[in-house]
């Protein structure tokens, strides 16, 4: 269980009855939110409150401020970002720099620390001071381990001053947070086109036979192992990589010294592609025109189940292999209703890449089950879809806190 359930107080949901038979009128959401991004690994933290600062303003009518550390790593994801303005307006929120010292000003109705980032202690003070006081969110990373359905919305009082915090949990199940996805979501996939994105992006039509991968991925030691087996495939493998950590190894694979966007690599039956950095709605398409996806970190990690695609998860790399009790969490869960074959390709396969060895070795049993994978994606996000979603229930539970 996560040490930070250790010593919360009761948590008392709050009482909806109502002796009235009318039914309550439906309350405003609150009208300005504070959000806190402390940028780590480029575009992981980024990544996820860029997303649920639009879907805020852009589906809840909410005045959304963004505070991020490092505008230079966010302005990549957010092509609009003028990362040398301390302050600008971009798809309707206000993002704003987070550097030190911090600006005397009034917090909003609720302020969201992400991912356990530590608020300016100015600002800290400012919440406590203004009446009423604001509702104060720690959004924490996704994760499926048992203990984050119990410790989701408990309370945590401040040490010193009178602010209560609330650890508000991503999750995969209804007790839990939930995770983002877009109103426009299933309209923007009914209209997708494969043809039309795969001539953006120069490639041919598909060839019978061909397997399209996106590969999204840390560097890996295990990759040029992989790329040998594509290479020798019996039919073709084309491998689309968007720009990032991992062409340092598809570099050293190939005995190439840069690769860019716009770099193509050829060996055998394996065609790559190397594709500029693309922002968040584009990188939808992307995982959709490809039959198997390998991501990483956060973001990208619930795009790839939204998508209905088998995918591979690399997972952010902790001390004492910390991070591989996470991944297995998350396969038990996801694996549960496929048939054994499957499951264990999909397990071996997966810790063979997080542990950067044994890849090619785990590789055909993973490709003989990709079919199987592909039917059980589809009913993993009709899952996820069941289990509601975060920014729509993180509304939610503020406008009850601030009634």
């Amino acid at each position: 269980m996560c040490t930070i359930c250790a010593g919360f107080l009761p948590y008392l949901s709050p009482n909806l009855t109502s002796s009235s038979h009318r039914p309550s009128p439906a309350l405003p959401p609150p009208a300005h939110w504070d959000l806190f991004c402390s940028v780590v690994d480029n575009f992981g933290d980024i990544g996820v409150c860029w997303r649920l600062a639009r879907q805020l303003a852009a589906e809840h009518a909410i005045s959304v401020r963004l505070w991020v550390d490092d505008l230079r790593s966010a302005e990549r994801l957010v092509p609009a970002l003028d990362a040398g303005q301390a302050s600008q307006r971009v798809d309707g929120v206000e993002i704003r720099r987070w550097e030190a010292p911090f600006l005397a000003l009034e917090p909003g109705q609720v302020v969201v620390a992400a991912f356990a980032c530590r608020l300016p202690e100015v600002f800290v003070e400012a919440m406590a001071r203004r009446q009423p006081r604001p509702v104060w969110i720690n959004l924490e990373y996704l994760s499926a381990e048992g203990w984050v359905a119990d410790c989701h919305a408990l309370p945590s009082p401040h040490p010193r001053l009178p602010l209560v915090e609330h650890f508000f949990f991503p999750g995969f199940d209804g007790r839990t947070g939930g995770v983002l996805r877009e109103a426009d979501y299933a309209v923007r996939r009914a209209a997708f086109s494969e043809e039309g994105f795969r001539a953006s992006v120069g490639l041919p039509a598909r060839t019978p036979g061909e397997l399209c991968v996106s590969l999204f991925s840390y560097e890996n030691a295990g990759l040029a192992d992989l790329l040998d087996c594509w290479s020798r495939a019996e039919h073709p493998v084309t491998c689309l990589v968007p720009e990032g950590r991992v062409l340092a190894s598809l570099g050293k694979a190939f005995g190439v010294g840069h690769l860019e966007a716009g770099g193509r690599l050829r060996r055998g039956a394996l065609s790559v592609q190397v594709l500029p950095f693309v922002e968040q709605r584009r990188y939808d398409a992307l995982l959709w025109a490809c039959d198997l996806n390998f991501v990483r970190g956060e973001d990208s990690f619930v795009r790839a189940q939204w998508a209905e695609r088998p995918f591979v998860w690399h997972i952010y790399p902790q001390d004492e292999d910390a991070h591989l009790v996470k991944l297995d969490a998350f396969l038990e869960r996801f694996g549960a209703g496929l048939d054994a074959g499957s499951g264990s390709a999909l397990a071996d396969f997966w810790h063979a890449w997080n542990r950067e060895q044994g890849v090619a070795e785990a590789w055909p049993a993973f490709e003989a089950a990709l079919p199987a994978l592909s039917e059980h994606a589809e009913r993993w996000a009709a899952q996820l879809e069941a289990a509601g979603e975060l920014a729509s229930k993180l509304v939610q539970f503020c406008k009850l806190k601030i009634e």
